[in-house]
């Protein structure tokens, strides 16, 4: 359970020291750090001594990968929420942790920003998932996870949400005005806060992002 000041309880699992020690020091402010691992033998035995809320663990790990750690650990603690941080984006990987019980996975690229917002939607009991992962984690299970969290997306109103997804599809504002009951003004006004919001440069790009988590 999270700590008496309303921290949640944090346990890093990774095999290299450096990026523990980065993490520590980005997320630290944040969160209780309450301890680190760098196997998967060690891992589980943190687990069960710190009970943290979330543990942000990668997929490659000494002793059997994060896939292990995940699947032994929410046997004896499943209360406990798993977040997946790893340089690989590969579809397997993503696919096995998730299969095994993680609420969410993000790639190494990811800010500090938006890994603190993870782990407060992991805690929180929804996934979350690096964007252009979104999409094919979808298709893999279905389209069952329908809580899957988005934070980039999140950021848009629904409007705007509207607007992005006729824009992606090739309309020209003049069209999607039309079409969603609007001047063209305003559905040039609602393009510019997506562009800033997700900062793009331009409609391609608009139309790129848009097509990675198969909005189109």
């Amino acid at each position: 359970m999270s700590s008496p000041g309303g921290r949640v309880r944090v346990l890093l699992v990774d095999d290299h020291h450096l990026f523990r020690s980065g993490l520590r020091a980005e997320l630290g402010d944040q969160f209780e750090i309450v301890g680190e691992a760098d196997d998967v033998d060690t891992a589980v035995a943190e687990i069960g001594r710190t009970r943290p809320d979330v543990v942000v663990l990668d997929v490659h790990l000494p002793g059997g990968g994060g896939q292990l750690v995940i699947e032994t650990s929410l046997r004896r603690h499943p209360d406990i929420r798993f977040l997946a941080l790893s340089v690989s984006d590969a579809p397997a990987d993503v696919i096995q942790v998730i299969r095994a019980g993680a609420r969410g996975y993000v790639t190494k690229t990811v800010s500090p920003d938006d890994l603190a917002t993870a782990i407060r939607t992991v805690h929180g009991g929804d996934a979350v998932f690096s964007p252009r992962l979104a999409g094919f984690v979808l298709d893999a299970f279905g389209g069952t996870m329908v809580d899957v969290k988005d934070p980039e997306l999140d950021q848009l109103t629904t409007r705007e949400r509207e607007v992005l997804r006729h824009i992606a599809r090739g309309f020209t504002y003049k069209e999607v005005a039309l079409r969603l009951h609007l001047s063209v003004k305003t559905v040039e006004t609602h393009v510019s806060s997506v562009l800033r919001k997700l900062q793009l440069s331009n409609r391609h790009e608009l139309q790129r992002w848009a097509a990675d988590r198969r909005m189109v």
